[in-house]
């Protein structure tokens, strides 16, 4: 039928001539025809050829063997050549005033906070503080270049400063929660971060950000340490998450109700650190008196629990 008709028919053919590893001749052919107006291969049709010849080759342009020495495996992601000068507080402070000065959707501004980020990494602690009581102003729109580059930091001093800005209350609530659900981002956790930060879960204001976030961070922690349910800020954090479920998740209100169901999933997200509150969600999820909610978010808080917990010897059998 004339539906099922081929519209368009294209052919291309080329020869091509090698010599001594090196493309030395390419002639191609190409035709389209449009078979609708033609007849019997006569009628609306193109026809090219092409021909490319190598006329020399630059001594400078042959293939270099290099020494696999010199090559190396790396992420493209942030990669930037270090500096070998010494970065201060000053000059961190003063590359804080730049941004502040340039234009918000411009190239500069954004070259000026990825320096930004990188220098922050070779700053300890106590410089830390020095350029936040420098540096924690706003500038036009109400813009913190600090507080948006110290996520991206991701060394434990970055970690520590942040917890005590959150601890302070200096900064906005929506800041907040972007600090907690950058530390789930941060590559190489380190102890120390999740001693600091253990202490936020006992705090009056504990949000769900705040469990969700330090409990993703002992996650990535865990996954890239053994036995990592040995180490005393692991263990701490445990113990915080624990004393809020008691010994079976017993509830007395819908306050209290939603306050478990966050840390059962919290310990959840935990994953391997979470192997030592086995029996006690194993007692949360089977004891029927319990809300159905929190019966199922128990044994959901079992999801990165590896199996040498053996699971299944935890879990109600009958219901």
């Amino acid at each position: 039928s004339q539906s099922e008709q081929q519209i368009l028919s294209s052919k291309l053919e080329c020869v091509q001539s090698v010599k001594d590893g090196v493309l030395a001749e390419a002639k191609c052919t190409e035709s389209n025809l449009v078979t609708p107006f033609s007849e019997k291969g006569s009628g609306a049709k193109t026809q090219t050829q092409s021909s490319l010849e190598l006329f020399q080759v630059e001594t400078e342009a042959l293939y270099k063997k290099v020494d696999s020495e010199d090559l190396y495996v790396t992420s493209m992601l942030y990669e930037r050549e270090e500096t070998e000068r010494e970065v201060t507080g000053g000059q961190v402070t003063e590359l804080v005033w730049k941004l502040c000065l340039a234009h918000s959707a411009s190239f500069e501004t954004a070259d000026l906070f990825m320096t930004l980020v990188f220098e922050l990494r070779h700053l300890s602690l106590e410089a830390l503080k020095a350029v936040w009581q420098r540096s924690s102003f706003k500038c036009r729109d109400n813009w913190q270049p600090l507080i948006d580059a110290l996520p991206s930091c991701a060394t434990e001093a970055c970690v520590l400063l942040m917890k005590e800005i959150i601890a302070s209350g200096e900064v906005e609530e929506d800041e907040v929660e972007y600090f907690f659900w950058s530390f789930s981002f941060i590559p190489k956790p380190t102890s120390g971060m999740i001693e600091s930060l253990a202490s936020l879960l006992k705090s009056p204001g504990a949000s769900q950000s705040y469990f969700l976030g330090v409990t993703a961070l002992l996650h990535r922690f865990c996954s890239a340490y053994n036995s990592c349910d040995g180490v005393p800020a692991v263990q701490s954090v445990m113990r915080t998450l624990g004393k809020f479920l008691g010994a079976n998740c017993t509830v007395q209100d819908s306050g209290q109700l939603s306050e478990i169901q966050l840390v059962l999933k919290a310990i959840g997200n935990a994953g391997l650190a979470a192997a030592s509150l086995a029996p006690v969600l194993s007692l949360c999820a089977s004891l029927k008196s319990n809300p159905i909610e929190i019966r199922l978010a128990a044994i959901q808080a079992f999801r990165r629990i590896p199996c040498s917990v053996r699971v299944s010897d935890l879990l109600p059998a009958g219901d």
